[in-house]
């Protein structure tokens, strides 16, 4: 049995030019109509490869481009919210404050898109941060009765935390100020001071050195005052139970039911 050698054939590199020349020649022989219906479905092949080519190398179109689901970012902080998108692949949009009466300031409250959409990567995603609470002004209660203050705090939303008094030249039981002062924004809820006249300082403390509590009492209510608290220190000033100090100070003008604190000797051993 007689096995040939294969001997490789030489390429004819004219064969492609020339098989492409004979299929434009076959094409002349075409009618004008099926010539028309050739070029142009060369020409819609033409287009589509070229979109693709465009779409996937040239300017990537959002149908070819990768989807991200937008993370929920409700109840993070901040920064904790632009990390989680960054590392999702999306960027942080625009950052506002809104007031809201429970979330903690600072925290996200809102956001878009919102947390489960799908979007292309890059998407910006804006927030809303929560301002806190919507604040309070501290109404002027300045020249209001103690009572209708009152009601006027209750209804701003604020509470009354603390009465204190002062001297002051208006009648008794009338607001002079509070703490903190008239304009001053609080959260709802907060409490604040109000300080409430005795009067005018018109009566002159008398002076109860040597007194007994009894006696100290006694000359303090003919005047129009009060005795406030007794207290006792060991000291050889004077006679045991006997008043040594005294505030305010003697001659001092206080007004009308103001309370005078005493000190009363006590013998030591």
């Amino acid at each position: 049995m007689k096995f040939r050698r294969h001997v490789p054939r030489s390429v004819d590199w004219t064969a492609w030019p020339r098989k492409l020349i004979g299929r434009f020649a076959r094409m002349g022989r075409l009618g004008p109509g099926r010539r028309i219906l050739v070029w142009l479905s060369g020409a819609v092949a033409a287009f589509v490869v070229g979109y693709i080519f465009a779409a996937l190398v040239l300017f990537p179109a959002p149908i070819f481009a990768a989807t991200i689901v937008v993370p929920r970012l409700l109840g993070m902080a901040q920064q904790d919210a632009e990390q989680t998108l960054t590392q999702a692949g999306l960027t942080v949009g625009t950052a506002d404050f809104v007031a809201h009466p429970e979330v903690a300031r600072g925290d996200v409250v809102w956001q878009d898109p919102p947390p489960g959409v799908a979007v292309t990567r890059g998407t910006p995603v804006d927030i809303s941060l929560s301002g806190g609470p919507q604040r309070v002004p501290v109404p002027d209660l300045a020249g209001y009765d103690a009572a209708l203050a009152t009601q006027l705090i209750l209804a701003a939303g604020l509470r009354v935390g603390y009465v204190d008094s002062t001297q002051a030249p208006v009648p008794k039981g009338v607001v002079v100020n509070t703490r903190p002062p008239a304009g001053t924004t609080l959260t709802p809820g907060r409490g604040i001071t109000l300080v409430v006249s005795v009067g005018a300082p018109t009566i002159t403390v008398p002076d109860l050195t040597g007194l007994t509590r009894e006696d100290a009492r006694d000359m303090l209510e003919q005047v129009g005052l009060t005795l406030g608290t007794a207290m006792r220190r060991t000291s050889n000033a004077g006679e045991p139970g006997t008043v040594i100090e005294q505030n305010p100070a003697p001659g001092t003008l206080s007004a009308p039911g103001t309370a005078v604190d005493i000190t009363l000797a006590r013998r030591g051993s």
